[in-house]
């Protein structure tokens, strides 16, 4: 068992003077792998540290596997925690950086050089066993640093941003050796990034923070599909949700008005969307679910409008189209059917069923 709940937990500095966590309430299950996501400051680096215990609780209360934690120490924890500098000691090998915690337990060399070499092998670091650090790539180093948590063979694995330092494609190759070792060690890990594709692609669920304030926790999939508000909405997604100006109005039906076009209340929608009736709403749209106009001509409950192009960005099978709608920037995402150039005019579509809807003052999602 390692499960970590969070009970109404706040975190302040300076004698409470600031306050990074106002209240946090939060349970990751056993054996699940939780990503905490969100911008620059908005607390998850310090909820990890928390875990970790090199950050104290200001109040609440911290359990791991049903033990309050909040007075041991974080050698006692039962956690390894894998740092985005790596944090490798420069003057010993490989070997010997993997092997250090457990001399420190006084445990026997030969499972000491038992466990290493189980986790060097694991991570396809065998050949490097007697280098040091700086003779290292960054993808080789941040393996090292994963192998070093292994051998410990912790309840809990906790990684800070541990690719942020990575090209591209190390990145990527990185993200699959994670979530392989995630199925392989069937252990609970939690991963800070800033990282929404990373998040997405490797999490089982997912923490959306800002200002400190879970905003959803949910898995990748709803989070994308049902965003529970405006700021969820916009991070999850890369390009992110496009957000316009829109008008519910009753005219032969149910109709969002936005930027001199309608689309019919999607069916689902239309008991909540009857509120609003008269009042102004937030459209949302995802950049991938907009349509060319040869896409739309066999869609049923399509808008089409036409719009001038700014930008367009060839990405190899897709077309970034950045255009003007109401005095906003936005983005559409289409297959690649032709070469088009800025200040060409397109057409474009998106079915009524792809669509989101906001709150226009709280900024919640409707229905």
């Amino acid at each position: 068992m390692a499960t970590i709940k969070f009970t109404d937990v706040v975190k302040s500095f300076d004698n409470g003077k600031v306050t990074v966590i106002p209240n946090l309430s939060l349970e990751i299950a056993d054996k699940e792998f939780v990503v905490l996501v969100g911008p620059s400051g908005c607390g998850k680096s310090t909820t990890l540290r928390m875990i970790a215990g090199l950050e104290d609780i200001t109040s609440g209360e911290l359990y791991i596997d049903d033990k309050k934690v909040n007075d041991i120490p974080p050698k006692d924890r039962d956690i390894a925690m894998v740092f985005q500098s790596y944090a490798l000691y420069p003057h010993m090998t490989v070997y010997k950086n993997m092997a250090f915690a457990l001399k420190l337990k006084k445990m026997p060399k030969d499972e000491i050089d038992k466990k290493v070499r189980w986790a060097a092998k694991i991570l396809d670091i065998e050949p490097y066993l007697d280098r040091k650090p700086r003779a290292l790539s960054g993808g080789q180093r941040q393996r090292v640093a994963l192998g070093r948590a292994m051998v410990r063979n912790p309840k809990v694995f906790l990684l800070d941003e541990p690719l942020s330092n990575l090209d591209a494609k190390l990145r990527t190759e990185m993200r699959s050796q994670i979530t392989s070792l995630h199925q392989r060690l069937q252990t609970t890990f939690v991963y800070v990034t800033h990282d929404q594709t990373e998040a997405m692609t490797m999490a089982d669920r997912i923490v959306v923070m800002d200002k400190g304030v879970i905003q959803q926790f949910d898995t990748p999939q709803i989070l994308y599909n049902e965003p529970a508000n405006m700021f969820v909405a916009g991070f999850i997604g890369s390009p992110q949700m496009n957000f316009i100006d829109a008008s519910v109005v009753k005219d032969n039906g149910l109709k969002i008005l936005f930027s001199g076009y309608e689309i019919p209340a999607p069916k689902e929608k239309k008991e909540y969307l009857e509120d609003y009736i008269g009042k102004d709403i937030v459209l949302g749209i995802r950049p991938e679910h907009f349509l060319s106009a040869e896409e739309a001509k066999s869609e049923k409950d399509c808008c089409t409008m036409t719009v001038k192009t700014e930008i367009a960005e060839m990405t190899g099978s897709e077309t970034n189209i950045y255009f003007e709608l109401g005095g906003k920037r936005h983005i559409a995402r289409i297959k690649a059917e032709k070469k088009i150039c800025s200040g060409d005019c397109v057409k474009l579509a998106f079915r009524s069923t792809s669509a989101h809807f906001f709150d226009k003052d709280t900024k919640m999602s409707i229905g």
